[in-house]
């Protein structure tokens, strides 16, 4: 059984008459990069700002490191870059640094050139961060987020606004952080390509409500190119499936559509074999659909 470092229970946060999370029931499990998906103003930053105490929540509960009590000890054990650091603009990115380290009481000041090295800022840390692109301004505040070792790291849109090097560099981050330092992550954004490439299970958020939790494995199925089969009996289609045409590799989806992942090319051949059987086909068709599609369609069957 995996340990979970955080896991919520009926979370909510009102603000006067408006609700800005609703009852929301998460886990991520040590060793997760967890993709918070969700439009602006879905509810992301105010989750994140309740976990880190940020803000109050209103009621529901929360558990970090698998207590629900002494959470602020627990924080200890967090990073997080939800609102960017206050970086001196004419000091470099060591000197900024090494202000924080003062500020959080390290002592260690070697640590700096280390986390430097694991955001790819080695080279710059005599630059001044008045000069640095916005990639590096977010690696830099990366950099602050782990400074003092933490084992659970939560970035708000870090990848956002960034140029294709720059989400390049940032995915290239994340992996080492998440594989070198063992350390677990949560990262929002509002587009679901980007967190693709690096997170391993995702939750969509919309209107303060967890719409969808699922892993890489489960989205892919999801998305993937399947013959959509839809009917008035799948119960009875999914015995033809199994008994005719000797698969299993299919998903009901509801009363009344079941997803096949075989006879992709011989959609023909289903339909045929469902028909003598005398089962009604309401729609049979090929489809797959891409991650922002995928996105979409679960938000417009929320709303």
């Amino acid at each position: 059984m995996k340990e979970a470092i955080l896991k919520t229970n009926q979370l909510t946060k009102k603000y006067d008459n408006f609700t800005a999370l609703e009852n929301v029931n998460i886990q991520i499990n040590k060793g997760d990069i967890y993709g918070l998906i969700g439009r602006n103003g879905a509810g992301k930053t105010t989750l994140m700002k309740v976990i880190t105490t940020l803000t109050n929540k209103t009621s529901g509960e929360y558990e970090l490191f698998g207590e629900k009590e002494n959470v602020l000890e627990k924080k200890k054990r967090i990073g997080c870059l939800i609102e960017n650091p206050a970086f001196f603009p004419s000091l470099t990115a060591y000197e900024n640094l090494k202000y924080y380290c003062f500020q959080k009481g390290i002592a260690d000041k070697n640590v700096i050139d280390e986390i430097l090295e694991l955001v790819d800022l080695k080279e710059a840390k005599n630059k001044k961060f008045k000069n640095f692109s916005l990639g590096m301004k977010q690696r830099l505040g990366i950099a602050f987020a782990i400074l003092d070792s933490p084992d659970f790291i939560i970035l708000d849109e870090p990848i956002n606004g960034l140029d294709p090097i720059g989400i390049s560099k940032l995915r290239d981050t994340f992996k080492k952080l998440n594989t070198e330092k063992n350390i677990t992550i949560m990262i929002s954004s509002h587009i679901l390509s980007e967190l693709y490439m690096v997170a391993n299970r995702f939750c969509i958020i919309e209107k303060g409500k967890v719409i969808k939790e699922l892993s890489k494995e489960e989205l892919d199925t999801e998305c993937s190119k399947c013959i959509v089969i839809k009917t008035d009996d799948t119960k009875k289609a999914s015995v033809v499936l199994e008994t005719n045409l000797k698969t299993t590799n299919y998903k009901i989806i509801n009363i009344n559509e079941i997803r096949l992942y075989d006879y992709l090319n011989h959609a023909e051949k289903v339909s045929k074999e469902l028909i003598s059987h005398d089962i009604t086909i309401m729609g049979l068709y090929e489809t797959g659909i891409t991650l922002e599609e995928y996105f979409k369609t679960v938000i417009k069957e929320e709303l």
